[in-house]
């Protein structure tokens, strides 16, 4: 899957807005964004709801953030995982999302996020079985999304142009590849070539 012409990166300037339109530079851009972001001594509190957080400091929702406050996205706490807030645009699939993501104040990216370590089945399938498979996966994560106050963190480029691989979690689920996985939605995936799902349908 690839990004289509409306991600984009908008750099804030003086009140203007400029985009640049080259996918294949999105998930570079973001992770670069986000190496950078760990070098500043940005510290905030977090809501203690926030589960596995341990007190840790994680970020506010993105709109929550106005254009013209200078405060930073990134949280960085004791145990150095930086999670950043992301605003779900929608979803793609039982496996990714799209979402609007600050890297920084004056920065912001609209990009495709797939979550790490895991596969689920395509909707473009193969069989009818799959395809019932895919619909289930996909209403099962937007559910878990829907919650709000998302945040997406262990961000690395994707082999595909304008995507990001990222661990994702909500207030109520710590790792939302974890949840789709145990509720039979989705499969570990590490990697290389992806078996089909029909051929587990006919076993």
């Amino acid at each position: 899957m690839f990004l289509d012409h409306a991600s984009r990166i908008v750099v804030l300037r003086r009140g203007r807005r400029s985009s640049l339109r080259e996918p294949w530079l999105l998930g570079f851009v973001f992770v670069g964004g986000l190496a950078l972001g760990a070098l500043l001594p940005w510290h905030a509190s977090s809501p203690a709801s926030w589960p596995g957080a341990g007190g840790h400091p994680t970020p506010p929702s993105v709109s929550a953030i106005r254009d013209d406050v200078p405060r930073p996205v990134l949280r960085r706490g004791p145990d150095t995982v930086l999670r950043q807030s992301a605003e779900v645009l929608r979803v793609i699939d039982g496996d990714t999302f799209e979402a609007r993501v600050r890297l920084w104040p004056g920065l912001e990216m609209t990009t495709r996020v797939r979550l790490r370590g895991i596969d689920a089945p395509e909707l473009k399938s193969a069989c009818a079985d799959e395809f019932d498979r895919a619909q289930a996966a996909r209403q099962a994560l937007e559910t878990l999304l829907a919650v709000g106050h998302v945040a997406i963190f262990n961000v690395g480029p994707d082999k595909y142009h304008g995507r990001v691989v990222a661990d994702a979690q909500t207030p109520q689920t710590p790792d939302v590849s974890a949840a789709l996985l145990a509720a039979g939605h989705a499969r570990p995936y590490q990697g290389g070539r992806r078996g089909g799902w029909c051929a587990i349908a006919s076993r």
